[in-house]
C-alpha cells in the first residue's frame, strides 16, 4: 500500500494561489480579440480608438503587449514611453505622463527602470477587468 504524501503549503501555493500568466490571457481572448489587433511583426493595433481615452488606450496597448509576448511575437511585455507615444499617436509627453503616473497611482501597471528610462507593464490580475470596462464603454457608445 503506497503512502500519501503530505501536501505542502507549497504545493498549495503552487496549486491554489499561483497566477497563471498565460490561462489569465486565455481566459480573456474572446474578450481582448475584440479591441486588440497584434501583427505577425509583434505591433499592436487599438481598435475603437476614436472612443477611449488615453488612460484606457494605453491600458489595451499594455494587454496587447502581453499576447504579442505570449504568442512570442514580442520579446518584451512592456512598452517605454517613446514606443506608447509612437504607437498611439500621443503626440506630446505633457499628456502620456500624467496619464501614466494616473494609472501607476491607481495600481493599474507598474513601471520598470531600464537603465534611466522607464518602462509600462500592465499588471495580469487586472487585464479581464479592464476589458469588461471598456467593452461596457464601447456597447455603450461613450467618451
Amino acid at each position: 500500500m503506497a503512502e500519501d504524501k503530505p501536501i505542502t503549503l507549497r504545493d498549495k501555493i503552487l496549486g491554489e494561489m499561483a497566477a497563471d500568466y498565460a490561462s489569465a490571457l486565455e481566459k480573456n481572448f474572446e474578450l481582448a480579440k475584440q479591441f486588440i489587433r497584434i501583427t505577425k511583426t509583434g505591433k499592436v493595433d487599438i481598435l475603437f480608438k476614436e472612443k477611449l481615452t488615453g488612460k484606457e488606450q494605453i491600458e489595451l496597448y499594455l494587454i496587447g503587449k502581453l499576447y504579442a509576448k505570449e504568442a512570442q511575437l514580442s520579446s518584451t511585455e512592456d512598452a517605454g514611453s517613446a514606443e506608447l507615444m509612437s504607437e498611439l499617436g500621443i503626440r506630446s509627453v505633457g499628456s502620456l505622463f500624467p496619464w501614466l503616473k494616473e494609472l501607476g497611482e491607481a495600481g493599474v501597471i507598474e513601471s520598470i527602470k531600464k537603465g534611466k528610462f522607464a518602462s509600462y507593464k500592465i499588471k495580469i490580475n487586472l487585464v479581464e477587468n479592464v476589458l469588461k470596462k471598456i467593452e461596457e464603454k464601447v456597447r455603450k457608445g461613450g467618451r
